[in-house]
């Protein structure tokens, strides 16, 4: 039983801090923008209790609507130019002064001069406008615009006004009976020829906004208290008028200022609820995991990224959120930690989750239950396989579970909702990243899956090979403690993996000094023989650090080194300190000299190898196999181990203890069982 810890500030400090980090995070990515709190569509029956309407607010005409009749009203109006008079004095003074200096000699008499002049000042009274703008009129079909001349403006038809172009050649041809135009031509009457009208578009956007200003966008207003529908009834073309103009004005009333301070108090408020009822059940059931390395960071990293990704999906529009593989929280951390925490988990982050959407029941529904046959399906991961079956089952109740809604709610299978059933089998393509996720969440986080332990479990990698050649005898050892030990674990409901593959490597460090332990010796030869008491404990305890070592240099997990450094514990070298106690009955030996470094087993799973290692030691020494002189050793080793306080750090039960002697008898029998001897053939 393990020692309550007292109270810490430093521990609650942390603890304030994860959960207001958590929370400030969270919320920051939330978006405030205004919800309407119903789902509904055109000819279809109102799936909630009755509406009523709880303020006035105008029914809006729709959106075809209204685009029509702005339409129809931009048709008939006038944009304005302004008149530039300057234009016309410059263009007549020109054309005089120029028929003074040398145009005189290309036009024959002073009528054409006249002609001109005449011509030009017609021209300018119509407008002549730049090709752009003429273009843009004849592009808006506009029949008539407004000329500002000083502070009045005049309707004109549009027609009437003459482009650059237009006016030159109206220059030239105004009277080809009296003036040849060949002549005209040589006089280069383009110079006289400038825009005088020039588009006001301050003025017309003034005007323009003016009316739109006074366009009606209601056909309508419903007043407070008045029931807009019931359940059941269908939804017509005016019921939807009526809903989408309650959306657009529940939207703009939360959208002010007060209002999105009050979403911002209400998100706060319910975030931090979730993560106290999760940091509540962390403190009441899993405590351990405020201690162990990375168990927290992995849960809130895993929390805040589901939350930040959905709120940064529904803000931006992006995809559908269906798309999202959320079974791969509770996938991860049943992988990691446990079914319980996986479970709190996804509970905790999809409610999380939900309050972005504006239709969240079924979105609750449908993750809650994919969650949950994700984490029954796939309890521990060792093979690939594994979890494209989990993948399959996850996209299957995706789709029958929302095959079950569309039957409910919709009246035609026509019209089911071909797109969701595409983004359940994208999710359940996503969720086959979790494989190669693990591996980089195992380094930042420190963990180890069962799919490490799997491939470390492998005899022929380098340094379990390397142990079946150099110490044969310890690598059978060690073979037959692995076996027992995760049939142990099964019956106890520990990590069966976890312990078969600490148990593999438990003895590493006999691979430095072979000949100095019994099961490696051969042809009688037994070194401690030369070697005091001292000096031979020493020798096998080092065993220990040098396992230590090799599996740094190999860079096992350290959920492997522990299985190293308890499986003896704090306990001693027995055989060398009872011999130099008969030998020295009177003295006192020095403690240290034959007591192994430890700690003692702090697991389950380290205190069933301990278990297993000495039973299965101390089997090979028995002078016969019965069942009797099985169950006595069993019992008389592990209650020894008991005895001498091996376990008091670890959560394992009595109860556990008894299934685990149970097991080891078991076990023992089956490989120590008596063979037959078969009868020789008469001659």
């Amino acid at each position: 039983m393990k020692i309550k810890k007292s109270f810490s500030y430093r521990d609650l400090l942390y603890k304030v801090l994860v959960f207001a980090g958590t929370v400030a995070l969270i919320v920051y990515f939330l978006p405030r923008e205004g919800k309407f709190s119903y789902q509904f569509d055109l000819n279809k029956p109102w799936k909630y209790g009755q509406l009523m309407a709880t303020f006035d607010f105008p029914i809006y005409k729709d959106e075809a609507v209204v685009k029509k009749e702005q339409d129809s009203l931009l048709a008939s109006f006038q944009p304005y130019y302004r008149l530039n008079k300057t234009v016309e004095k410059d263009a007549v003074r020109k054309l005089k002064e120029n028929y003074k200096k040398h145009l005189n000699q290309i036009v024959p008499s002073v009528g054409y001069l006249h002609h001109l002049e005449k011509t030009l000042k017609e021209i300018y009274a119509k407008g002549i406008a730049s090709t752009e703008d003429i273009s843009q009129i004849k592009k808006d079909s506009v029949t008539f615009i407004m000329v500002v001349e000083d502070k009045l403006a005049n309707q004109q038809l549009a027609g009437n006004v003459y482009s650059v172009k237009e006016a030159y050649e109206y220059l030239l041809s105004a009277d080809t009976i009296h003036y040849k135009k060949e002549i005209l031509r040589r006089g280069s009457l383009n110079e006289y020829v400038l825009p005088n009208l020039n588009y006001d578009s301050e003025k017309t956007e003034a005007a323009k906004k003016e009316l739109l200003d006074n366009y009606s966008w209601a056909n309508g207003v419903v007043q407070s208290g008045q029931k807009i529908i019931d359940r059941g009834e269908i939804i017509d073309q005016r019921t939807y008028n009526i809903l989408e103009s309650l959306k657009k004005e529940s939207i703009k009333r939360s959208e002010s200022i007060g209002q999105k301070q009050l979403i911002l108090g209400g998100q706060i408020l319910f975030i931090g609820i979730l993560m106290l009822c999760f940091m509540l059940y962390m403190e009441l059931f899993r405590k351990d995991y405020y201690e162990r390395k990375g168990s927290m960071p992995l849960l809130f990293s895993l929390i805040m990224f589901y939350c930040i990704v959905t709120a940064l999906m529904i803000s931006n529009n992006l995809f559908s959120i269906y798309i999202i593989p959320y079974a791969m929280l509770p996938i991860i951390t049943r992988i990691f930690l446990d079914s319980r925490t996986a479970f709190i988990t996804h509970v905790i982050t999809i409610l999380a989750c939900s309050i972005t959407l504006r239709y969240p029941h079924e979105f609750i529904l449908l993750q809650l239950t994919a969650g949950l046959v994700a984490i029954y399906s796939l309890r521990e991961l060792s093979q690939r396989s594994q979890l494209f079956r989990t993948a399959i089952l996850v996209i299957v109740t995706y789709i029958v579970l929302y095959f079950s809604f569309e039957l409910i709610t919709e009246n035609d299978l026509s019209k089911l909702n071909r797109s969701m059933y595409i983004y359940f089998v994208i999710n359940g393509i996503l969720l086959l990243f979790t494989y190669p996720l693990l591996f980089l969440l195992e380094k930042i986080f420190s963990f180890t899956s069962n799919v490490t332990l799997v491939e470390l479990s492998n005899i022929n990698n380098n340094l379990l090979r390397q142990l079946s050649e150099t110490v044969p005898g310890t690598f059978q050892h060690s073979l037959q403690v692995a076996n027992l030990a995760a049939e142990a674990a099964i019956r106890i409901g520990a990590k069966s993996q976890l312990v078969r593959t600490g148990a593999l490597y438990h003895d590493i460090g006999k691979m430095e000094n072979p000949v100095f332990f019994t099961e490696n010796q051969s042809g009688g030869i037994n070194p401690h023989e030369k070697l005091s008491y001292e000096q031979s404990a020493q020798i096998v305890i080092s065993h220990v650090t040098d396992g230590v070592k090799l599996a740094e240099k190999h860079n096992l997990p350290k959920v492997i080194k522990d299985f190293i450094t308890t499986h003896h514990g704090k306990g001693k070298t027995k055989f060398f300190y009872i011999s130099w106690k008969n030998e020295h009955p009177d003295e006192e030996p020095d403690e240290e000299l034959f007591t192994y470094p430890g700690p003692n087993p702090f697991t389950r799973e380290t205190a069933i190898l301990m278990m297993a290692d000495g039973v299965e030691a101390a089997s090979r020494s028995l002078p016969e196999y019965t069942e009797e002189s099985i169950g006595n050793l069993v019992e008389k080793i592990i209650d020894s181990q008991v005895e001498e306080g091996y376990f008091k750090e670890c959560p394992i039960t009595f109860k556990d203890i008894a299934i685990i002697k149970g097991v080891f008898k078991e076990k023992l029998k089956t490989i120590y069982h008596t063979r037959i001897s078969y009868p020789e053939l008469k001659k």
